[in-house]
C-alpha cells in the first residue's frame, strides 16, 4: 500500500509534463478506472497488483482514451494502455507480469465473446452497430446493453 501512495505522488509529478493531463486527478475509490471528462484516475490501494492497475489507468490518461466505437475497439485501448503502462512501469522500476495483463485482458475477451453470442442459436454473431449484433449462422438480431459494470443482457428482435 505504501508502494502505491509513493506511485501516486510520482504519476501526479509525471502529468504535469503533459498538456492534457495537467489537472490530473487520482482518487481513491472501490475501483480502478480513468475517467476522461473529469481527467481522473480512480484507484484502490487495497487489490492486490494495485501498482499496475494504477499504471494501466494511466496509461489511458496518457493516450488521451475517451471511449469506444465497437467492442473490439474497447480491447484495442485496453491493450494499448496495458503498452503504455509498461513503459512508464519500466521508466519507474515497476514490472507488470504477463500473467496480470493477459488476464486482465481476458475479462475483456470473455465479455466480449459473451455478447456476441447469438440468444437464439448460440453462434458467435458479428457486431454490426454500437451495442448491436447479428447472427450469420440463423439471421437473428440482437441488442445488448453495456455491461461493463453490471450483468450482461441481450434483447432479441
Amino acid at each position: 500500500m505504501e508502494k502505491t501512495t509513493s506511485l501516486v505522488k510520482k504519476l501526479k509529478n509525471k502529468a504535469a509534463s503533459y498538456e492534457h493531463l495537467a489537472h490530473l486527478t487520482l482518487i481513491q475509490g472501490e475501483m480502478f478506472g480513468w475517467d476522461h471528462t473529469a481527467c481522473a484516475i480512480t484507484y484502490n490501494k487495497s487489490i492486490p497488483g494495485a501498482e499496475s492497475y494504477l499504471l494501466h489507468e494511466f496509461g489511458h490518461a496518457l493516450k488521451n482514451h475517451s471511449g469506444y466505437k465497437s467492442d473490439v475497439g474497447l480491447v484495442k485501448i485496453e491493450r494499448d494502455a496495458w503498452e503504455e503502462a509498461r513503459i512508464i512501469g519500466k521508466e519507474l522500476g515497476i514490472s507488470i507480469s504477463d500473467d496480470l495483463i493477459e488476464s486482465s485482458l481476458d475479462t475483456y475477451r470473455d465479455w466480449l465473446h459473451s455478447r456476441s453470442l447469438c440468444p437464439t442459436c448460440d453462434a458467435t454473431g458479428i457486431q454490426s452497430a454500437e451495442l448491436k449484433y447479428a447472427c450469420a449462422s440463423c439471421g437473428a438480431t440482437w441488442r445488448v446493453n453495456e455491461a461493463r459494470t453490471c450483468g450482461l443482457k441481450r434483447y432479441k428482435y
